[in-house]
């Protein structure tokens, strides 16, 4: 996943930077809380950086960090004591910083002496505000103009964006504070072993009005928008229980990091949208935001309602060669800045995704299987056979039967899959493809978007019309077999250049293949072998390059890391053809991973092998949290549990093939079909308890999943 000018890789956040966020603003600083505008810090609103330092001065010394905590997703506290004091040999202040993001910022200076004898000293607080663009920051091109602050009739501090066309500003509210140019000053004179403390709020402004961030300054946090919006998550989720505690923390982890990362519509503030990631994609993103609900099905399925639409009110309704919109195409990322705009050739909407789309129709048929399909659908449906006549008109240029991509401008996404950073699609010398690029799994994606929609027809009563798509998806299948199936290699070309060569490189792609079901049940066995060899399999994930191929990088972006999203789906490919113990062993290497980062999968990680270091390398610009790598080990899970529900035909698979190491595995609260469902899992006994009396439970896996014939029914 990448945003525009993905060419462009984002820098490193920082060695233990904290980052807290509430919808889709966020703030990210140093270990002490300080903001910076040299580093790629600061409070980010509407995709602006609206506050470029934040720094904490005593007697003009910054804040040696003590401990940093992060109790809340938007909540993080900060622990210090003040530099060395002339004439002592040991600071008597520590400071804390009690910091809360919603929109702006609220944060609680206290500091306590522990002398006992009198103390007088300085505090001030510096604060630029230089409006950058969020790729200005992300690229180091932000140029750190500081704005001048000013008092206004009320007392409080203004800054504006002074000669732009940015409408931002921003307000502080710190009260007894005297003010210079770029700083908030107190004099505090504290008794022996004293406390002094003081509240001060960043409130954004649009067109000089104040953004509404809660209640008033004095109100309680607990009333704040961010706690309710989080203690209704909590309610609601699954709770698991795992034998195995490290496990069950990943999972939680996970929840909590795909509730932090939700996104709320202002005109359908019942819809959640999950943003990509922190700190450079906290938007929506078409392909990102699609794979992600899907795989977060077990744990909320309005997350992917909500997607499919917003994503319908901004399917494309009309050509427009700068931002790249078609009728019918699904969008690849929305931003909000003044001069994000002007990077997406003049709209806030860039539509250069080439796999959204099939994503969009997938992802709604997998609801539906879901049982969360509400009964006033039709506009979905309707956006969907938009998004599959964009199939068959714009996505495939040639008219060969394939989707493929070229960017329509100079400045767009060259490449526009998954993988989508300049050099992500290449030969197996290293030599970069030409376009306009048929990839291999987008071929499957619309296969599945085909096989999607003739269930939507079953539902509907159409018999005839779910024929259609079941022999549209027949034929591509067969097309597909033959053009991308190198036999000498074993595996399936990444994709089919301008040229219609076969890019041959061995690339994860074709994991996703498995996943939709396009490849042939003969050569199945051969794709899971060339996934699962040592040039590919880490020890702790899938490469996405093997590492006998001419681009095969392990510290690069797309060719040879690991990607967790990547693995979860190519696990879940690996079960569907019935190669479990292949689908256990990135399931545990990935839990394993999640366990060396604290609980957390990163976007990304190095795709050093396991003998040749034995801790997962960090990739240095990864975002965490981030969207679909916190939904992955729900995936994971879900693969593992072989829950294969189809609510429109009544009937639910549940077969777990749980590896040893997870032990016994017990779910509660897990909606589904309406309801909430309980599954319990000890040694070879499954026990479901709430399924819907309309629904037909089969404790065995569904269609052949065996691994001697390898077959499932589509």
């Amino acid at each position: 996943m990448a945003g525009w000018n993905a060419d462009t890789l984002a820098p490193p956040v920082g060695a233990g930077s904290v980052t807290i966020l509430e919808g889709s603003s966020f703030c990210t600083s140093a270990a002490n809380g300080d903001i910076v505008p040299d580093l790629p810090y600061g409070l980010f609103f509407r995709d602006t950086r609206i506050v470029s330092r934040w720094v904490l001065l005593i007697d003009g010394a910054p804040v040696e960090s003590l401990s940093s905590l992060t109790p809340e997703p938007y909540h993080a506290v900060f622990v210090g004591r003040a530099g060395h004091l002339p004439g002592r040999a040991d600071t008597p202040l520590t400071v804390e910083r009690d910091r809360h993001v919603n929109g702006g910022l609220r944060e609680r200076l206290t500091i306590r002496s522990y002398s006992n004898d009198p103390m007088s000293f300085r505090v001030e607080m510096l604060l630029e505000a230089d409006f950058a663009d969020i790729f200005e920051v992300k690229e180091g091109r932000a140029r750190g103009i500081p704005r001048p602050t000013r008092r206004d009739d009320s007392g409080r501090f203004r800054v504006d964006a002074v000669g732009m066309v940015d409408p931002l500003g921003l307000v502080v509210q710190a009260p007894e504070a005297t003010v210079a140019r770029d700083r908030i000053a107190f004099r505090v004179v504290l008794p022996p072993r004293g406390s002094w403390t003081q509240l001060l709020v960043v409130c954004p402004t649009v067109n000089g009005e104040e953004v509404t961030l809660g209640p008033p300054v004095e109100g309680p946090l607990q009333h704040e928008e961010p706690v309710r919006r989080l203690l209704a998550w909590q309610s609601g989720v699954p709770v698991a229980s795992m034998e195995d505690g490290a496990l069950e923390r990943v999972v939680r982890q996970s929840q909590r990091d795909l509730g932090s990362l939700r996104i709320f519509d202002p005109n359908h503030t019942d819809r959640a949208v999950v943003a990509a990631g922190v700190p450079w994609f906290m938007a929506l993103f078409g392909r990102d935001s699609l794979l992600t609900a899907y795989m977060a099905l077990p744990l909320d399925p309005t997350l992917a309602l909500g997607t499919l639409q917003t994503l319908a009110d901004l399917q494309g309704t009309a050509w427009d060669p700068a931002s790249e919109e078609q009728p019918g195409r699904i969008l690849h990322e929305v931003r909000l800045g003044a001069t994000t705009n002007l990077a997406l050739g003049g709209e806030s909407v860039y539509y250069g995704t080439i796999d959204a789309t099939p994503l969009f129709v997938v992802v709604l048929g997998e609801l539906a299987r879901w049982g969360g399909l509400p009964d006033d659908a039709g506009a979905l449906l309707q956006a969907a056979d938009r998004a599959l006549e964009w199939i068959e008109r714009d996505g495939d240029r040639d008219g060969d039967g394939f989707v493929e991509y070229a960017r329509l401008n100079d400045f767009g996404l060259i490449n526009q899959g998954w993988k989508d950073s300049w050099d992500g699609v290449n030969f197996a010398d290293g030599s970069l493809a030409d376009p306009p690029i048929a990839l291999c799994e987008v071929q499957g994606y619309v296969y599945a978007a085909y096989r999607a929609r003739a269930l939507l027809a079953t539902m509907s009563g159409e018999a005839s019309v779910a024929r259609e798509w079941d022999a549209k998806a027949d034929e591509l299948k067969v097309r597909f077999n033959e053009r991308f199936w190198i036999p000498d290699r074993g595996w399936y070309a990444i994709a089919l250049d301008g040229d219609k060569r076969q890019v041959d490189a061995c690339a994860s792609n074709m994991g996703h293949c498995l996943w939709t079901g396009i490849v042939d049940d003969d050569k199945a066995p051969r794709v899971a072998e060339a996934l699962m060899s040592q040039r590919m399999f880490t020890g702790w994930g899938v490469r996405t390059l093997a590492s006998d191929m001419g681009a095969y990088n392990p510290a690069s972006y797309h060719n040879g890391s690991v990607w967790p999203h990547d693995n979860a789906i190519v696990a879940a490919g690996l079960m569907r053809y019935g190669f479990v113990e292949e689908a256990q062993r990135i399931t545990v290497g990935l839990f394993e991973a999640a366990n060396r980062y604290g609980g957390r999968l990163p976007e990304l990680f190095c795709g050093f092998d396991q003998e040749e270091y034995p801790e997962p390398v960090v990739y240095p610009a990864s975002c965490s949290p981030q969207a679909w790598a916190a939904a992955a080990p729900l995936s994971l899970l879900r693969t593992v549990l072989r829950f294969d529900p189809s609510v429109p035909s009544g009937e639910v698979w549940v077969a777990p093939a749980l590896p040893p190491e997870f032990g016994d595995v017990h779910l509660r609260n897990v909606p589904f079909a309406g309801s909430r469902v309980s599954v319990d899992v000890a040694g070879d006994t499954t026990t479901i308890e709430g399924l819907p009396d309309h629904l037909t439970l089969h404790h065995e896996p569904r269609g052949a999943r065996t691994a001697s014939s390898r077959r499932r029914t589509p």
